[in-house]
């Protein structure tokens, strides 16, 4: 099967994870990343899931899956061992027009979760489309190290600088931008000279010049 990646913005948007136990742990931190809004539902939970619980991060409902639980999430995750379950939840799912995805049992996904690495608002996924979940994570522990401490604040600097360029109305190519981040600017920023790296980003980019070069 060939899989459409794609990244979803779930800030605030409802959310339902099946299970309470470390898988379930797992996707609920991912999805608490995401800003998502977070409701549990099984009998039991892990230590860290009640911490969440107690600190109105997430919302438990203490108790067996039920169909209705379903009622207005855009998505479902399904964290059980229980393949009778997963199945029971993904044709509900379907039913409603819910996304789900269960772990370790891709006939009831309709959607798989690549390995991701995090580096500020850098965000890389890599997938095997399920085919090897042990090179997923090779190539997530590559990335990381790929990744490295100066990512994230170059991209902050880069969205800070661009920001400005649409205020200022200028029109700047991705040549432009790729040329800028160059091996200069990048010593800058490892080297936290953030002020320094600015006015030179500012000045390949060409946020000071004359109105010439303004849309319209």
């Amino acid at each position: 099967m060939e899989y459409y990646p794609i990244f979803v913005d779930l800030k605030a948007r409802p959310v339902l994870v099946v299970g309470g136990g470390k898988v379930a742990e797992g996707k609920v931190q991912g999805l608490l990343a995401a800003g998502a809004g977070v409701t549990v539902v099984a009998p039991q939970l892990t230590a860290t899931l009640g911490e969440l619980v107690a600190g109105e991060r997430i919302r438990w409902l203490s108790r067996e899956y039920e169909p209705a639980d379903l009622n207005g999430r855009v998505m479902c995750f399904v964290a059980t061992d229980d393949g009778a379950i997963n199945a029971k939840v993904a044709s509900d799912c379907r039913d409603r027009g819910v996304w789900v995805n269960a772990a370790d049992d891709p006939a009831n996904c309709d959607f798989i979760l690549p390995a991701v690495v995090r580096s500020g608002k850098t965000v890389v996924a890599a997938s095997t489309g399920g085919a090897s979940p042990a090179m997923a994570r090779r190539l997530r522990q590559e990335l990381t190290a790929f990744l490295d401490e100066d990512y994230a604040p170059l991209t902050e600097l880069l969205a800070e600088v661009r920001g400005e360029v649409r205020a200022a109305g200028l029109t700047v190519d991705g040549e432009a931008w790729q040329d800028a981040i160059d091996a200069t600017l990048r010593t800058l920023v490892a080297q936290g000279r953030i002020d320094e790296a600015r006015v030179r980003l500012r000045a390949a980019l060409g946020v000071d010049r004359s109105p010439a070069r303004r849309e319209g």
